[in-house]
């Protein structure tokens, strides 16, 4: 019998579960997939929102603005990639500046006076790269970029090493409510549970339906990404927004935590919760768009596109609740800013968890801390062909774009989470999302795997599609640059 049984192994579920862990309380997660933060939680803009981001009034804006503060600490403790940049939302014509200046306002009243409205010169005194027909722009010091899997992957790490059990691939399929528990069905087995936490994303309407505890549905939509080559993301410091429509907060220009370009998203309205597919035609309307912000980005070379599925919900805000069926939570909707919230919707769920009279004992050996697994190298090229002719040993460089060596893959692979795909490797060490995508290391990562895990190849699965996307993404910048 399980205290608590978490349905959905994303940011969400990984926070709560890293804030179930400091307590005496035999806690699970369940997901489906092979890796926690597979979904959503790998394939969005990683940026840690500012709090005039959502509507005041709203849950989403109340759980941004508790969220934001919380990464720099979360960073020490973790180790998973965070700093703060500062970002801007610009406005291009004059009338643009009563929708900048009601954005500084909504900022206020959820609780930030920190923001600023610049003119022309003040912005492009910091930001050059901006199109110089930019009038005005909010300026957000709070703004911040993290690797959104690698924070996932922590606290999921975090949590395990605190107690905390992990089932990968593990659907479930059905929910019982009994007198004082709750049956979950699954595959192979039914697990019991006094509480169920219902984080599961795209399926959270889904999950909830199964005990009859649906009060919302989900819409979901998908957002197209696109990444540059390493580095190129040093053509700006901060996170470029343009104004927010209907549709959400439109096309950004990033860098991404670890140095690439990043533009997008698109926002799209589709049925299949599992397309996360990408076409040419948004692709380029991504490129033009993100060109009216910063008009150079065709400057740099593009190395894939991807997309990401969001949980709307019909209800427009998050759902962060005991449902309607006693011990029953609902995370319902939990779109941008999410990853921002995740902290601070941890804490709710904690604040709901100790209405329902469950006793909560403090760890007195809670550990808060978890190494990282990147070791930043500066290596000429010349030192990267030394390692890489290397007999097998750590300081074997195995991704010669990303300068990863087989010490950090090996470390990777022995970690609390059972890992046996290429692409959960990636996620971890950055092998495979240089400029070849993977063509030099995929098979030197796939030995280390069948190595440490002592199986066969075979049996190791990749990243779909990664080199067919990088070809075809490839010609299509071709042609869109020399259209420019």
């Amino acid at each position: 019998m399980y205290d608590i049984i978490i349905i959905g192994g994303g940011v969400i579920g990984c926070a709560i579960a890293r804030e179930l862990s400091r307590y005496e309380l035999k806690t699970v997660i369940l997901e489906k997939s092979n890796d926690v933060g597979n979904a959503t939680s790998k394939a969005n803009s990683g940026i840690v929102h500012g709090a005039y981001a959502a509507h005041h009034g709203t849950l989403k804006a109340q759980m941004c603005a508790k969220g934001n503060p919380f990464f720099q600490k979360l960073e020490e403790q973790l180790n998973f990639g965070y700093r703060k940049t500062g970002g801007f939302v610009l406005g291009f014509e004059e009338k643009d500046l009563a929708q900048i200046e009601a954005l500084k306002q909504n900022g206020i009243k959820n609780g930030s006076d920190r923001t600023q409205i610049l003119n022309s010169k003040q912005i492009l005194e910091m930001e050059p790269a901006i199109n110089s027909e930019v009038k005005y722009a909010l300026y957000d010091p709070d703004i911040g970029l993290v690797s959104p899997y690698e924070y996932t992957i922590a606290l999921a790490e975090n949590a395990i090493d605190n107690g905390v059990e992990l089932m990968l691939q593990t659907e479930v399929k059905d929910i019982q409510a009994e007198r004082d528990y709750f049956s979950v069905m699954t595959d192979d087995q039914t697990l019991r549970g006094k509480r169920v936490i219902n984080a599961a994303g795209v399926y959270s309407d889904k999950v909830a339906e199964m005990v009859g505890a649906a009060n919302f549905k989900i819409k979901p939509r998908r957002g197209q990404y696109i990444i540059f080559e390493k580095d190129s993301g040093k053509l700006f410091k901060n996170v470029i927004f343009q104004l927010p429509t209907e549709k959400g907060k439109g096309v950004l220009v990033t860098s991404t935590y670890h140095g690439n370009l990043m533009i997008g998203p698109d926002s799209q309205e589709i049925f299949n919760r599992e397309d996360k597919s990408t076409d040419l035609e948004t692709l380029k309307y991504i490129i033009e768009t993100a060109r009216l912000s910063v008009p150079e980005i065709l400057n740099n070379r593009i190395i894939r596109s991807f997309s990401g599925i969001r949980a709307t919900p019909d209800t427009g805000d998050f759902i962060i609740e005991e449902s309607r069926v006693k011990n029953f939570i609902n995370l319902g909707g939990i779109e941008s800013p999410g990853l921002t919230s995740s902290p601070a919707i941890a804490l709710k769920v904690m604040e709901i968890l100790k209405q329902t009279e469950m006793p909560f004992t403090e760890k007195d050996h809670f550990n808060p801390y978890r190494k990282g697994i990147i070791i930043k190298k500066d290596l000429s090229i010349e030192e990267v062909n030394q390692r890489i002719k290397l007999d097998s040993c750590p300081e074997k460089i195995i991704c010669r774009c990303e300068r990863v060596s087989e010490g950090e893959i090996v470390d990777a692979l022995n970690r609390n989470i059972d890992i046996c795909s290429v692409d959960a490797v990636k996620r971890r060490t950055r092998a495979g999302m240089g400029m070849c995508q993977g063509n030099f290391c995929g098979p030197r990562v796939r030995e280390l795997i069948a190595r440490e895990k002592d199986i066969p190849q075979e049996a190791i699965t990749n990243s779909p599609g990664s080199v067919d996307n990088f070809d075809r993404v490839k010609n299509f910048y071709e042609l869109v640059k020399k259209r420019k």
